[in-house]
């Protein structure tokens, strides 16, 4: 079963009144409450969802940007949501899937039947798509998570990863190799832990590039199918993307979270910089 559904293919589960449930995940470094944009025109029925809030969890700078919300709070969120036991969950957002992903990554674990809308908001409105600019309220849901966190990687965890796996770190090149840090007080990346954007995975209207080509791209820094391979980036957001990719080829893969802001706030860990691992 593949992870992403296409436009038309959401427009004909919404026309024939499937138990669909759609959420909005607008979310960006640079605007990271996408509540506006979501309000000058969504998906029609779609809830927005706030990444901060509700698919992330605030503590000390030590946890990570993004820290992953409990259980119980993912589940009341999803209830807030409207989704019920059954349904089939879609997240989009419009910024090439990358926030979508966090809530695939969450919501799959919990046991939902969650894909990620191909191509986001952009393809929606460009195959002349309707749009709404209500702020959707739906009745309460009733749906039961599975206990998240199984496929987290815990800081100790991801510094032992390189000597058994492949640690990707997700992240532009720059940021991998030290020469800028925009958002965390330390630049460079877990030593052992190779560089793999994401976006090199993509298109430019943010569809997932062929299988061929995804594996080839994979296999490029070692993972195979069968491989033993986590992701990691700035926050735990992107690498979320990551693991949907490779979820898509076949291979499973974890995520550590806490990510490059939880590693670079934690006295003591270890810098790699340059262009390999260190």
């Amino acid at each position: 079963m593949t992870n992403f559904t296409t436009v038309d293919e959401l427009n004909e589960l919404l026309a024939e009144g499937a138990s669909v449930r759609v959420l909005d995940v607008r979310w960006r470094l640079d605007r990271p409450d996408g509540h506006a944009d979501y309000l000058e025109g969504h998906i029609p029925g779609a809830v927005y969802v706030p990444l901060d809030t509700e698919l992330s969890t605030h503590g000390e700078p030590s946890e990570g940007r993004h820290p992953l919300p409990s259980t119980e709070t993912l589940q009341t969120a999803a209830r807030r949501w409207g989704v019920r036991a059954g349904d089939v969950v879609v997240a989009y957002d419009d910024a090439k899937g990358l926030a979508a992903a966090r809530a695939w990554w969450l919501l799959r674990q919990a046991g939902v039947d969650v894909r990620v809308l191909a191509g986001g908001i952009r393809s929606w409105t460009a195959a002349g798509l309707p749009v709404a600019t209500d702020d959707v309220t739906p009745e309460v849901g009733d749906v039961v998570l599975d206990e998240i966190g199984g496929q987290a990687l815990t800081i100790d965890e991801a510094a032992a990863f390189p000597a058994s796996g492949v640690l990707l770190d997700v992240r532009a090149p720059e940021r991998y190799r030290g020469d800028t840090e925009p958002l965390d007080p330390v630049a460079g990346h877990i030593p052992g832990a190779v560089n793999l954007p994401t976006g090199l995975h993509l298109d430019p209207e943010g569809k997932v590039l062929d299988r061929i080509t995804v594996l080839k791209t994979f296999a490029s820094v070692g993972v195979t199918p069968g491989s033993s391979v986590a992701a990691y980036c700035g926050s735990g957001i992107t690498a979320a993307h990551t693991a949907l990719v490779l979820d898509e080829v076949g291979i499973e893969a974890k995520v550590f979270p806490g990510s490059w802001s939880q590693w670079s706030n934690t006295p003591g860990r270890p810098i790699a910089t340059g262009d390999q691992p260190g």
